[in-house]
C-alpha cells in the first residue's frame, strides 16, 4: 500500500511529541526522526498553523497542540454516544420499521454518525460520515435550537439558503420562525425539504448538563410517515427513546427543573 511521505512524517512528529509532554527542541526532534532540521521545521510550521502543534515561546520547545485534545474529546464523546444510543435506536427502528439516524453538529453542518436501516424501501442520500445542511434537516433544526444565540447566528450568517426541493426553507427569517416552534415542541420536522417525498422527524439528546449534544431522526416516505402517524404514535415513541438515551448520557430532568 502506497503512503504519502509528508503525511507519514507529520504523523511521526505527533507520535514523538506525545512521548514528550514537556516539549522537545527541534534539534532533538529531527535527530529522533532521522530527518533534517529544515524538513522538520517545514512540517512543524504546517502543524502549528492547523493547531496540531504549539511552540513554547520561552523554551522554544514544541508540544502537542490543542486540536489533538479537541479531536480526542470529540472521538471519545461520539463513540460513547453511539454505543449508548445504538440499542435504543435499533429498537425504535424495529418498532416502527423506518430508518433512524443519529447526528451531531460539526463545523456548522449536520454530521451523520450512525444509521439504522429500515427493511422497507426508501431512497435516502444519507450514510454514516456524510454531512448535510442544518437549515433543511430535522436533525439540524433540533441541533440549532439548543445552541447559544451567538453560535446560532454565526452558523445562519454563514449559511447559503439553497433551494434543494420545492419545500426548502429559503431565508433566515423562515428558519427563525420555525426555530420558535421547535423550541416550544422539542421536536422538528423536515417536510420534504432535502428529499422530495421523504418526511423526517427529529428529537434531541441531552447530556448531564442539559445541553443538546446530538439529535436522532426517523425518516420515511410521506405515505408511511404521515402527519397523523407522527402526532398519534411516532412523537411519543421518540420521546421515550430520547428520555432513555439522555438518561444514560447523564441527563436528569428533575435536577434540570430545580
Amino acid at each position: 500500500m502506497s503512503t504519502v511521505q509528508s503525511v507519514t512524517r507529520a504523523l511521526s512528529i505527533l507520535n514523538v511529541l506525545a512521548e514528550h509532554p514537556n516539549g522537545i527542541k527541534i534539534t532533538s526532534l529531527a535527530k529522533e526522526l532521522d530527518l533534517s532540521k529544515a524538513t522538520v521545521h517545514r512540517l512543524l510550521t504546517t502543524l502549528i498553523t492547523e493547531n496540531f502543534v504549539r511552540q513554547d515561546p520561552d523554551t522554544e520547545r514544541y508540544k502537542m497542540g490543542y486540536q489533538i485534545v479537541s479531536l480526542a474529546t470529540h472521538f471519545l464523546s461520539n463513540s460513547e454516544m453511539i454505543e449508548i444510543a445504538k440499542p435504543h435506536l435499533k429498537q425504535l427502528s424495529i418498532d416502527i420499521n423506518e430508518t433512524v439516524h443519529l447526528c451531531i453538529e460539526d463545523q456548522g453542518q449536520v454530521l451523520y454518525i450512525d444509521k439504522i436501516e429500515s427493511t422497507q424501501p426508501i431512497a435516502l442520500y444519507s450514510r454514516i460520515g456524510t454531512r448535510a445542511p442544518m437549515y433543511c434537516t430535522a436533525v439540524g433544526k433540533v441541533l440549532l435550537s439548543g445552541m447559544p444565540d451567538e453560535r446560532y447566528e454565526k452558523i445562519v450568517a454563514e449559511t447559503t439558503f439553497e433551494k434543494i426541493t420545492s419545500h426548502t426553507l429559503l431565508s433566515p427569517e423562515l428558519l427563525e420562525r420555525e426555530m420558535k416552534q421547535v423550541k416550544e415542541e422539542q421536536f422538528a420536522i423536515d417536510e420534504q425539504e432535502i428529499t422530495e417525498g421523504v418526511r423526517c422527524v427529529a428529537l434531541p439528546l441531552f447530556n448531564f448538563k442539559g445541553d443538546i449534544v446530538a439529535s436522532f431522526s426517523v425518516a420515511g416516505p410521506i405515505n408511511r410517515v404521515t402527519k397523523q402517524f407522527i402526532h398519534e404514535t411516532l412523537i411519543e415513541k421518540m420521546k421515550q427513546t430520547s428520555a432513555t438515551i439522555s438518561r444514560e448520557l447523564g441527563f436528569d430532568r428533575k435536577n434540570q427543573q430545580k
